[in-house]
Parts: structure tokens; C-alpha cells; sequence
């Protein structure tokens, strides 16, 4: 019965007897705690019954040999090492909820086989180790039973048992074996043992048990206790080191699919040359384009360029180790919301008849909502008949108006028109999907740090104090500067380098651009000057800049709209480019890549940073395929195209620094904070109603809180850390590898002390989730209706020297939409936005992690996580009633969206909300 529950998910209360001592027993858990964690939880405090865990495992040792004998001491040890008893292992697999033709064949097959001896075959290996083989203390080898039974089980877990022999001088199971003799692989949930005297022994394991004829060596899996590297019992030291090793590889050769092999490589896999030369693409990586070390798949040259990898184009996976890849959920998620893109690959003349097209009006906007895209261009029924789309696909257009029918975006859900406001334009800088680019203007007028040897002399910007004096309630420019009441989102110095290149693209038309923001007494922001800035050597007629302020009359209306959309231009490719893939997705690889290379399953630290580490590799893996790559998503319809990457590039070289990824740090940076330790997170916003800062530093605080609690049981002297080999290697191999291009910064923080290791892995925890949730998953809700923010701009701003100015003047509304995407590269953006900010049913959000009871064996951090999650909780209640506050402007008004992209919790679809504890889309 107490197998049954603790499978069910209850947690079982077992009290450890006094008398008996645990090798589990780790050194520090000896100390007495007189002073209660941040996190402990208070005995009133509503949560899962706690167990009172070991931290040990003895084996069941019988009264018989428990005797007081008047034998002597060596015929007393004979006797006790005669003593066998059972013990009993429940291993939990998952099956998957739909198998193809070739996986049932297969299954039949390990069916039939496991009845004749080819079955799944398990290994208890002790603490402790053999005085007389010098080897670590084994059991024989058990299988697991009933295969062939339960193989016809439609459950999606399916507990299989073994029974193991082992003698009372066996001492504490530390890990176990796993051989696979089928020919199918299998996903491992966990293996429990029953038996030894101090209750259940829990190996997590999560991971795919492959084939031995693929994979010959056993699969080892450790129990839940945490041990530094130092406190290693002696029977495991060898498996650990065994262990790590087999998850580095050798660095050669190609990788499998089944492998779980983490290595890094440069960014080589973005360009297709060996199909055009248009296609080809630099490496980043490297002294010319430094950029994070990315999972190494080991694949072959291409014949037209020895530097370039092979590519691996849709639908064909690209390698990531096999246990980061996708689950089957996640798989139909995205799979299910890649159906909205179906229309551009349907066939190349649908494409190249619609390349063109224009919206007329806003109203063939409103209408991909309300009809469809495929009605709004004429196709319907006869469309589906005359093309072999796949069964799901007619089957959707059947239960649907149009196959891309997008749900209305939230921006214009509440207020159609909000979107065209200033206020709102305003706004999104501190409260849309890209509220980390703002910063406080601190000299009037701002000064590019570009170098005018490589730029030329017209880098010195056009604003003047004239061109904002009128905006700013009365103040002088100079007392608006001292009473913080200036603001900017400078795109000047990110854009201008490239803009000849971009500008020469066909189709493609941006400027760089600088929006002067003023912050009024309601603590609202409203823009009060757009400058546009072009090269000084462009070979456009333009002049290469210009000032656009608030509108005083129709054309001015127009030119400032357009003005404004440019500025969105510019900001969606930094957002895109450089704040949410840059310095989340592709900066946090290399830490991860390190921590499997270097951290073992048993090592708090990886522990901890487990549940913040899924699915990144896979979808980074997915975004070099068909986002990132040559001709894929981000340069067909981001305004950078092809030199997307290299601006992300300079922005890694330039601006990228870890220190100052943490939130305080990045605010304190752009001048939206000040240090103030009479403040509860220890600075002053400057923008006192600023949403994104707001709920960041709520979730910011809680997940330091955390770390520190976590961080302070396992490393009560600063010592401990410094001589933690594991540790200093991950450090290191993230720093010096996965972040070559960086590895001789000074910036880099220290690894010596408790507030060196709090800071860095809080900041990691944060880019991993809250930053990443805050960029991520409103893109649709904004970016899904483009004219709010257009991914590119395809004509510049007429002046009256301009021959477009006469069809600018004649019909302002179709120079506007000529201006913006067109038709299809709207749908296509919109498709792919829809899919990132799509939230997965088995999505895992912060304060949340699988097996939440038995993750750790130290009770304590139980205890400590479960308190985490309470407060998680808390916040989310923090936030909804910031909601509805009307005093808080910035989100809560007539029309206005609330912020709720920090709040934690989420159901799946696109929510625009929900913080999952890692970058998983």
C-alpha cells in the first residue's frame, strides 16, 4: 500500500531512527539550523504532507543478526554477510499516446523477444565499496517483469517491477543500471526501491533508455541525494566521473539522433550555400562576428565553403541531445500551431502571385480575423480540391471560415484604435513586449558612441531644445534633464552601421532611430520627438536626418504616424534580434551545454538548475533551422534581413555584458533606477509605474531569496565553493568555451563566495524565465496586428524634394500601407509570432518542477521549494491587484491592457501571461 501511494504523488511520512547512522547523511545536514531559512515553511501554511526524509538508506538487517553472539567478532561478520534479503524496484515508464505503424511492429517485437531473455535488465549499486575488489558493491542483476503483459496498456505511465537480492553488508543503494535489450527504446520516468529499512529509495531519472544494440554501455542513474563533488561516496566517485564523461563525448564525429552528447561549435549552420551563393552566410563566432558557442551536431562541410556545416532542413530534426528533445505534447503544440504558416509552401505560384499584394485599408486587416486569409484572396473549397494538403489541414478548414484565421490580437481587443494613441505608443516602452530598451536621457542633445573615423562627421544628432521645449509643461530642457523627466529608446547606434546594406535590399527601407519621451505628472509617458537618421554617404536623396514632432495638421498626422512606424520597425528587430534571442536564448546555451558537461546528476547546483534548463537546446536547435537561417523567418520578415545576425553580432560585442543581465543591474545601467537601500529591492525606480520593472523585481527578489536559501545549505563556508571542482569547471567551460569571444573581459563576475554564486545562477534563473516570459509570449497579443509594430519598413518617409511626395500628398493611406509588409509577409509573421507566444499543455511555469516531492532528498530544500512556490502564488495575487489599480495608469485605464506578462501561472494557447520556469519557445 505505501508502494501505491507514493506512486499515486503522495509523499509518505517515515521517521528515521536515531541509532541508525546513513552514509546519505551529508556533512552539513549534522549542524543544528538555529536560525529558520527565508523559505522554511510556517506549520500553518496550507501545502503537501512533508516527509520526513533520511537523507539515508540502511538496509533491513534481521533480528537474527542483530543478536548479541558469544561467538567471536570475525564468526559474527561471517554470519552477517550470509544474511540475503528482497528488495523491491517500480519503474515508471511513459508511453507514448500515439505510436505510427513502425513503432507498434516494434513493440510487438520487444514483446516476444522479452518472454525469451532479451528484456530490460537492472542493477542496484551501493555507497560503499568491495575492500576485497576494490569496486563498488553490486546486486545481481534483476528485469523488469511483465513486459510483454503490460505492453498492450494503453496508460500513459506504466509501473513495471523487479526484485533484487542483496546481502546485509550491501549498505545504501547510491545509484542503478539500466540495460535495454530491446530493440525499442523506452522514456524512464523513475524507479522507486521498496525494502531496505529506512523507507523508499527515489531515482529520478526523466530520460530515454536507448537500445543497447545502439548504445551498448548500462545507462546510470543516481538517487536523489545531492553530494558535492567532495562528499562523493567512495562507491560512487567512479560512476560520476564515468558518467560526466560519457555526456562530453570525444568531440568527433557526427552526431545521432539517439546520442546525449553535449559539445559546442560556432554558429556555421546558418547559410545554405551548396544551393546558392545568396544563400551563403559568415560564421558567427569568431573574431569577426563574435557570438555565444552554440550544441555541436559534428555534421559534414559543405562542397562549396569547408567552413560551413551541412544543413538539416525541415522536416528532417536537427540533433540535440536526446533528452532535450521536445516531448510529445510539446511536439503536437507546435506542430498544430505551424499549420497557420502551411500557406506560403502550398505552391510557389499562390506565393509569387500574392508576393506583391498591398493591404488597401485597415479594414483587409480586420478581415484575416474575421474571414481568413485564404477567403479574403478567393480560395475555398476548390482550393482544398485541386492540392494534396494533409488531412489535418482540410479538416481544419472545414471547422473554420479560413485555414488562417488568427484570433484578434489583444491590442486592438479592448480599443481598436488604442494602437494609433501616443500615450499607448509611449506606453509599450515600459509595458509591451519590449520594455528593456528605454533609458534615461542624461545629456540634451544624446551623443552617439560610434566612431566618426568609420561613420563620418555627421554622426552629431539634429534634435534641439527647440524641437521638445514646447512638450515639457512648462520646464526648461535643462531642469527636465535634472528632474528626470527625459527619456529615450535610441536605436541610433545599433542601426546606423548597417543601414546601407539594409537600405539596398529590394523591398527594404529603415532609418536609425532615437524617440525622445517625456515623463508627465500623471507618471505617464508621451513621445515628443522622432529623429530619423540615415548615413551621411547614403546614396538616398534624403538628407541624412530629420526631426519629426507631434502632428499640428493632416500631413504632419501622417508623416508621424509613419515616423512612429519606423520606430516600431527598429525596436521589433532589437526586441527580436538582439534582446529576447541574443540575451536569452543564444547566451544562455553555453551555460547549459556546460552544466551537463561538467556538473553531475548529483550536484546541487545542477539539481537547482534543472527544471530552468528544458527545451532550450531543441527550440535553439528549431531557430537555426528556420527562423535564424539564410532566407527563414527572421530575415524574410524583419527590416535587418540578411544582416539580422551580424547586428546581433555587434550588439554581443558592444553592449552584451553578464554582469549586468540581472534586473537591477540593467535598470540601474539605463538610468531607470537609482541605488537605495531604503527602497524594499534596494533601488528607486525613476519611472515609478513602470509594470515591467515592477513584477520583475517581485519575481526577481523571490527567485534570489530562493537561490540564496538553496545556495547556503550546500556551501555554509565560501571555501567549499572555491575547491568544488564541478563548479569551477562549469564556470569555467561556460566562460572560456561557450563564451570565447568574452573570455578576457574583466566584467565577468567572480566564483569565490556565496553572493558570487546567489548572483550568478539568480541572474541565469531570471534570463531563463522572467526575462524571457516578459519578451516572448506578447508577441502576438502586440505584434500580431503589424501596423501596432511592422516588422519592416519597405519605403522611407517622403520629403517634399522626393518625387513619392506627390502619391504621398495625392493618398496618404495607400502610401502608408506600401509602407508596411506586405500581404504575405504579414501572414507569415503573424503565423510565427501566433506559435512563439503559444504556451504548451505540459509547459512547466515558475515555482513549479516535476516529481516536486521527491526532485531532492534533502527534506529541508523540500521544504525551502515548496515555500518558493507559496510566494510565487503570492506575487500572482500582487499582480492582478496592481491590475486593477487606477492609479497605475501604465496598466490600467479605459482601453488599456493590463500587465500580466510577469504573471506566473498560465493555461495553455496564447495567453499573453505565464512565466515557464526555462526558454522553451
Amino acid at each position: 500500500m505505501a508502494l501505491a501511494n507514493e506512486i499515486m504523488g503522495s509523499r509518505l511520512i517515515f521517521e528515521r531512527s536515531s541509532s541508525l547512522a546513513s552514509p546519505f547523511q551529508p556533512r552539513f545536514s549534522t549542524k543544528k539550523r538555529t536560525q529558520r531559512t527565508q523559505f522554511s515553511i510556517n506549520p500553518f501554511d496550507p501545502r503537501p504532507m512533508r516527509a520526513v526524509n533520511s537523507n539515508g538508506v540502511v538496509a533491513a538487517i534481521s533480528e537474527e543478526t542483530l543478536r548479541i553472539s558469544t561467538v567471536g567478532r570475525k564468526q559474527e561478520e561471517e554470519e552477517e554477510k550470509s544474511v540475503k534479503f528482497k528488495v523491491r524496484a517500480v519503474a515508471t515508464v511513459r508511453n507514448k499516446n500515439k505510436e505510427d505503424f513502425k513503432d507498434t511492429l516494434v513493440k510487438h517485437l520487444d514483446a516476444f523477444t522479452d518472454q525469451i531473455g532479451r528484456n530490460v535488465v537492472l542493477e542496484l549499486i551501493s555507497t560503499q565499496v568491495d575492500p576485497k575488489t576494490n569496486e563498488p558493491k553490486k546486486s545481481k542483476a534483476a528485469v523488469l517483469k511483465d513486459w510483454s503483459k503490460k505492453s498492450k496498456l494503453k496508460a500513459e505511465r506504466v509501473h513495471y517491477t523487479a526484485e533484487f537480492t542483496v546481502d546485509s553488508a550491501f549498505g545504501s543503494p547510491g545509484a542503478i543500471t539500466v540495460t535495454n535489450k530491446h530493440q525499442k527504446e523506452f522514456f524512464l520516468e523513475s524507479i522507486t526501491i521498496e525494502g531496505f529499512a529506512c523507507g523508499p529509495v527515489h531515482f529520478p531519472c526523466n530520460s530515454w533508455v536507448q537500445s543497447q544494440k545502439d548504445h551498448p554501455s548500462k545507462r546510470i542513474f543516481f538517487t536523489n541525494q545531492p553530494y558535492l563533488p567532495s562528499e562523493t561516496p567512495s562507491g560512487l566517485r567512479t560512476l560520476r566521473e564515468k558518467e560526466l564523461e560519457n555526456l562530453r563525448g570525444n568531440g568527433k564525429g557526427e552526431r545521432k539522433l539517439s546520442d546525449r552528447i553535449y559539445d559546442f561549435d560556432v554558429y556555421n549552420d546558418i547559410g545554405n550555400p551548396d544551393i546558392s551563393r545568396e544563400l551563403a552566410r559568415p560564421t558567427f563566432g569568431g573574431p569577426k562576428f563574435p557570438y555565444p558557442r552554440r550544441c555541436r551536431t559534428g555534421r559534414s562541410s559543405t562542397d562549396t565553403d569547408m567552413m560551413s556545416e551541412r544543413r538539416v532542413e525541415k522536416p528532417l530534426p536537427m540533433y540535440v541531445p536526446k533528452d532535450e528533445q521536445f516531448e510529445e505534447s510539446k511536439q503536437n503544440t507546435f506542430a498544430a500551431c505551424r499549420l497557420k504558416a502551411v500557406l506560403h509552401n502550398l505552391i510557389p505560384s499562390l506565393k509569387a502571385s500574392i508576393l506583391a499584394e498591398d493591404f488597401a485599408n485597415f479594414g483587409e486587416i480586420d478581415s484575416l480575423y474575421k474571414e481568413g486569409l485564404l477567403l479574403k484572396l478567393g480560395f475555398q473549397d476548390d482550393m482544398f480540391k485541386k492540392f494534396p494538403l494533409p488531412k489535418i489541414v482540410t479538416t481544419l478548414q472545414k471547422s473554420s471560415e479560413g485555414l488562417l484565421r488568427y484570433d484578434t490580437p489583444k491590442i486592438v481587443s479592448k480599443d481598436k484604435y488604442a494602437w494609433l494613441r501616443d500615450d499607448e505608443f509611449a506606453r509599450q516602452a515600459i509595458a509591451g513586449i519590449n520594455p528593456v530598451n528605454i533609458e534615461r536621457v542624461t545629456s540634451y542633445p544624446p551623443v552617439s558612441n560610434l566612431d566618426p573615423e568609420i561613420y563620418g562627421p555627421g554622426l552629431h544628432s539634429a534634435l534641439t531644445e527647440d524641437h521638445i521645449i514646447g512638450y515639457l509643461d512648462g520646464l526648461s530642457v535643462q531642469q527636465a534633464l535634472e528632474t528626470n523627466r527625459l527619456f529615450m529608446v535610441d536605436y541610433h547606434d545599433i542601426y546606423l552601421p548597417f543601414l546601407d546594406r539594409i537600405n539596398a535590399l529590394d523591398g527594404r527601407k529603415a532609418y536609425a532611430t532615437r524617440t525622445i519621451l517625456f515623463l508627465t505628472r500623471l507618471g505617464t509617458l508621451k513621445p515628443i520627438a522622432i529623429e530619423l537618421s540615415l548615413p551621411s554617404q547614403s546614396s538616398s536623396n534624403q538628407k541624412s536626418k530629420r526631426v519629426v514632432t507631434p502632428p499640428v495638421d493632416a500631413t504632419s498626422n501622417w508623416m508621424w504616424q509613419l515616423a512612429k512606424a519606423h520606430v516600431g520597425s527598429n525596436d521589433a528587430g532589437v526586441h527580436q534580434l538582439v534582446n529576447h534571442w541574443l540575451r536569452t536564448h543564444a547566451c544562455l546555451e553555453p551555460f547549459i551545454l556546460a552544466a551537463h558537461r561538467q556538473l553531475s546528476a548529483m550536484h546541487p547546483i545542477f539539481k537547482l538548475l534543472d527544471p530552468h534548463m528544458r527545451y532550450t537546446l531543441e527550440i535553439n536547435a528549431v531557430a537555426r533551422q528556420t527562423l535564424i537561417s539564410a532566407d527563414g523567418v527572421i530575415e524574410s520578415c524583419f527590416t535587418a534581413g540578411q544582416y539580422g545576425l551580424e547586428i546581433s553580432s555587434a550588439a554581443y560585442k558592444n553592449k552584451w555584458r553578464f554582469d549586468m543581465e540581472g534586473l537591477p543591474a540593467d535598470l540601474i545601467r539605463r538610468g531607470m533606477a537609482v541605488p537605495d537601500p531604503t527602497q524594499p529591492h534596494g533601488l528607486k525606480l525613476l519611472v515609478e509605474d513602470y509594470p515591467y520593472a515592477n513584477d520583475g523585481l517581485l519575481l526577481w527578489s523571490a527567485i534570489q531569496t530562493w537561490v540564496r536559501t538553496y545556495v547556503e545549505r550546500y556551501y555554509p563556508d565560501p571555501n567549499l565553493i572555491q575547491t568544488d571542482i564541478e563548479l569551477q569547471a562549469w564556470y569555467s567551460e561556460s566562460i572560456n568555451v561557450g563564451h570565447a569571444d568574452h573570455r578576457d573581459a574583466e566584467w565577468w563576475p567572480e566564483l569565490s563566495t556565496v553572493e558570487d554564486l546567489v548572483s550568478v545562477i539568480t541572474t541565469i534563473i531570471w534570463l531563463a524565465s522572467a526575462q524571457h516570459a516578459a519578451l516572448n509570449f506578447g508577441q502576438y497579443p502586440y505584434g500580431g496586428y503589424v501596423p501596432n509594430r511592422p516588422p519592416l519598413m519597405r519605403r522611407l518617409i517622403p520629403d517634399e524634394s522626393d518625387s513619392e511626395f506627390a502619391s504621398f500628398m495625392e493618398d496618404p493611406q495607400k502610401y502608408f500601407f506600401s509602407s508596411m509588409p506586405s500581404l504575405l509577409q504579414t501572414t507569415k509573421f503573424m503565423a510565427v509570432v501566433d506559435t512563439l507566444s503559444t504556451h504548451s499543455p505540459d509547459e512547466e511555469y515558475i515555482g513549479e518542477r516535476q516529481q516536486p516531492s521527491i526532485w531532492t532528498g534533502d527534506a529541508e530544500i523540500v521544504d525551502a521549494f515548496y515555500g518558493f512556490s507559496a510566494e510565487i502564488g503570492r506575487i500572482e495575487k500582487e499582480i492582478e491587484k496592481r491590475n486593477r489599480d487606477p492609479s497605475r495608469r501604465n496598466r490600467c485605464g479605459a482601453g488599456v491592457l493590463p500587465y500580466e506578462l510577469m504573471a506566473p501561472s498560465s493555461e495553455p494557447g496564447v495567453t499573453c501571461r505565464g512565466v515557464p520556469n526555462s526558454v522553451s519557445i
